[in-house]
């Protein structure tokens, strides 16, 4: 099973922002405790800090095929961006969001996720176990019989 684990803008800061809101493991901590809990999944990761950068990642696995599964958190574009929203509905594969802070329990406007709305689900507020919690739904929707 190969699933891309995609992060947006300011999650390599990890580690050193807002530890009430992110806790104190660093991107590549949480890259780590990924591959640890599903040592049967290819993982590929990619972070980036540009919106457009992140919709030709999303363009390139929709032509490539090879990524069974996508796991994504958009940090702030999340909220804003009708581009990443758009460039994830024309996947046709399973995708799950996570977030490592609840985004119902913080500011009015971290409450909408423009892209959760293109994905199976959301999964936010467990920290780091949101990634592992997440890869854990896409497992189950890609071995899941298809209808």
């Amino acid at each position: 099973m190969n699933i891309l684990v995609l992060n947006g803008p300011n999650l390599n800061m990890l580690g050193h922002r807002e530890s009430e809101h992110y806790g104190t493991l660093t991107l590549n901590d949480i890259q780590n405790i990924i591959v640890d809990s599903s040592p049967d999944v290819n993982f590929s990761f990619h972070q980036s800090n540009h919106e457009g950068e992140l919709i030709e990642k999303l363009h390139q696995i929709s032509r490539d095929g090879s990524i069974e599964g996508l796991l994504l958190n958009f940090g702030a574009f999340t909220h804003t961006s009708v581009a990443l929203r758009d460039a994830l509905s024309i996947l046709k594969i399973p995708k799950v969001e996570v977030h490592l802070s609840n985004i119902h329990a913080r500011e009015s406007f971290r409450h909408t996720s423009l892209t959760g709305a293109v994905c199976n689900g959301i999964i936010a507020g467990f920290g780091a176990q949101s990634y592992v919690l997440g890869v854990r739904a896409l497992q189950q929707i890609i071995q899941s019989p298809k209808a």
